[in-house]
């Protein structure tokens, strides 16, 4: 397979309500999606799960538009003929880091080949899942009160699972309260994205009583001894989200026993390949894991679906509707059914992108040379 055209598309897509998390409030989600064309015409598409600045990780962006036009497509592109979806990681090894940009050209390139063999994503990577229960991540908001709405309205158009954001000051009260509210049948996990330290042992402990599926990240994502003694003083199972970059991540945290639960996210771990081996290396060890996710349109979620059809994830992701972000969605939207999402078996991601949305949020087209 070769690439004849490859163009990136900035987008802006306005939230349908402010996101916020412990490092910032997202009013908007500005991506690009890798648009690129194959030697027998078969297109491959990918979002970029990257954010505007360098907070949720080190990557942001404009460098990941960089990195891939100046360092990873020209070492793709050296490969010739011999270029596959398979073959990716090993190219752009020699290139440290960047993975949500190496995400990016490992799934259009995937998404060609597989359209043009007319297989799905979910069957190529091993989905045993014809559709997953949804979850939905709920942000910091000003008052308990506005929260309780919110959440009372995620339950009420049919989600499993209930994730709250927390940071210092928004934790126990809101977490008590939602408990309160709305008993102990609701599936209720926690989502710190780094924003206590192992200081905050004792404050973290009385979260126990709230019976959680899990407590996420709460410690910094380099912090894996952190995490492992955080696991002996408090009894909610910990899940690692920032520190699990590969399957190698994966398996030292599990020896450690700094995670009870992994939550894989592709575009962070450099794509659906690696991320399949930490569901492996995970699903052998007897870790559940849950499919995490980037504010992504139906683009990056299609994809999502399919790798959250595995026989490891037992959990809930994030993994929601299209109208939890966005009025209208790139591709056709996502609708939840008796608390489920359904796995798209089209070839490729499954779906098809909206030409005249995907024109509407577009704020810049641009093509990328190959010679």
């Amino acid at each position: 397979m070769k690439i004849e055209h490859l163009e990136i598309r900035w987008l802006s897509i306005p939230l349908v309500t402010p996101f916020r998390t412990s490092f910032g409030t997202s009013h908007d989600r500005d991506t690009f999606v890798v648009r690129l064309v194959t030697d027998d015409g078969t297109e491959g598409w990918a979002e970029c799960g990257a954010e505007p600045d360098p907070l949720y990780s080190s990557e942001f962006l404009p460098a990941a538009e960089m990195v891939i036009r100046d360092h990873l497509l020209p070492r793709l592109l050296a490969l010739g003929d011999d270029l596959s979806a398979t073959r990716v990681a090993h190219a752009l090894a020699p290139v440290k880091g960047h993975p949500m940009a190496k995400h990016v050209l490992e799934t259009a390139l995937l998404d060609a080949e597989l359209r043009s063999a007319g297989m799905s994503f979910a069957r190529y990577l091993g989905g045993v899942k014809d559709r997953v229960p949804t979850g939905v991540s709920v942000g910091i908001y000003d008052s308990i009160p506005e929260l309780l709405d919110k959440v009372g309205g995620y339950l009420d158009q049919g989600y499993l699972r209930i994730k709250l954001k927390i940071e210092p000051g928004w934790d126990l009260e809101p977490v008590r309260v939602v408990r309160e509210t709305f008993g102990d049948d609701v599936l209720l996990q926690v989502d710190a994205n780094t924003a206590y330290t192992l200081a905050d042992a004792r404050h973290l402990a009385q979260l126990d009583p709230f019976d959680l599926l899990l407590m996420e990240q709460p410690l910094p994502e380099d912090d894996l001894r952190g995490h492992a003694e955080l696991a002996r003083r408090i009894s909610t199972p910990i899940c690692l989200d920032e520190s699990i970059t590969s399957a190698r991540d994966a398996a030292t945290a599990i020896a450690l026993g700094a995670a009870h639960v992994i939550n894989v996210k592709p575009a962070r771990v450099g794509g659906y390949l690696e991320a399949r081996r930490i569901h492996d290396v995970a699903h052998a060890n007897g870790i559940p894991v849950w499919c995490g996710g980037m504010l992504e349109t139906g683009i990056g979620r299609a994809p999502n679906l399919a790798l959250a059809s595995l026989p490891g994830f037992v959990l809930p992701g994030d993994t929601s509707a299209s109208d939890r972000y966005y009025d209208t969605d790139l591709t056709a939207p996502f609708v939840i059914e008796d608390g489920h999402l359904s796995v798209p078996t089209g070839p490729g991601i499954g779906v098809d992108v909206l030409p005249d949305v995907l024109s509407t949020f577009t704020t810049s087209v641009s093509t990328v040379p190959l010679d």
